[in-house]
């Protein structure tokens, strides 16, 4: 049994602009300059609390809570406006069902809240492809390794037969501090540099370079 993790955002879909539209128009919402798009993709992948720790330092919990309630709440009302939904990576659909019909067991560990993850996979009708589930609901944000090792819990595998495969350095620290594989995907948020200095193995260049790197790392199912 071998678990294969994903991260969502800038991994298994392009949401790099709408979440940099949502927070802009979150902060001006409630009366605060928005910071700059370079700034918020750099925090693509932690959870909403850190995120806006980060981007707004001096703000009190109270004060987080508004903002991080005001992005939930555009967030959800441009989805209900009919949004088109965040486009899976280039032939991420085909090698996520590849992946499940060879017998890999699938999982997500993201910073998203589960009702967003839930919208984003049935979106694409993936909802049945991942055994497990990991949000920034239930967790500390990454780069905690909680997510992953409920995720190994879940599935019931050992480190050792666990993969994560992510576009941030968060991503890979985590995979890191859980003990497992961390593999980098070039087509997210943060680059390969990045990637490595935070423990990547590997980097990928194309979503369909996940198979022989699969191949490499378990060459027997």
């Amino acid at each position: 049994m071998r678990l294969i993790v994903f991260d969502c955002d800038g991994t298994l879909v392009d949401s790099q602009h709408a979440i940099v539209t949502t927070m802009t128009a979150a902060f001006a919402a409630v009366d605060l300059p928005p910071p700059g798009a370079n700034a918020i993709r750099a925090l693509i992948g932690l959870s909403l609390e850190e995120t806006m720790a980060r981007l707004w330092p001096h703000g009190g919990a109270a004060e987080s809570a508004v903002l991080i309630a005001a992005y939930r709440r555009l967030f959800f009302e441009q989805r209900s406006r009919g949004a088109m939904p965040d486009q899976l990576f280039p032939h991420a659909d085909t090698v996520l069902r590849q992946l499940d019909t060879a017998g890999y067991l699938l999982g997500v560990a993201t910073g998203k809240s589960r009702r967003g993850l839930d919208a984003v996979l049935a979106s694409h009708n993936l909802q049945k492809i991942f055994l497990t589930r990991q949000t920034a609901d239930g967790h500390p944000g990454k780069p905690h390794p909680s997510m992953l090792l409920q995720a190994m819990a879940e599935a019931g595998v050992e480190a050792g037969d666990t993969l994560m495969l992510g576009d941030t350095s968060f991503d890979m620290a985590m995979a890191v501090n859980a003990g497992v594989t961390p593999v980098g995907v070039a087509w997210g948020n943060h680059g390969a540099d990045i990637l490595y200095e935070a423990g990547a193995r590997m980097v990928l260049e194309d979503f369909r370079d996940l198979l022989p790197c699969v191949s490499e790392q378990w060459p027997v199912l």
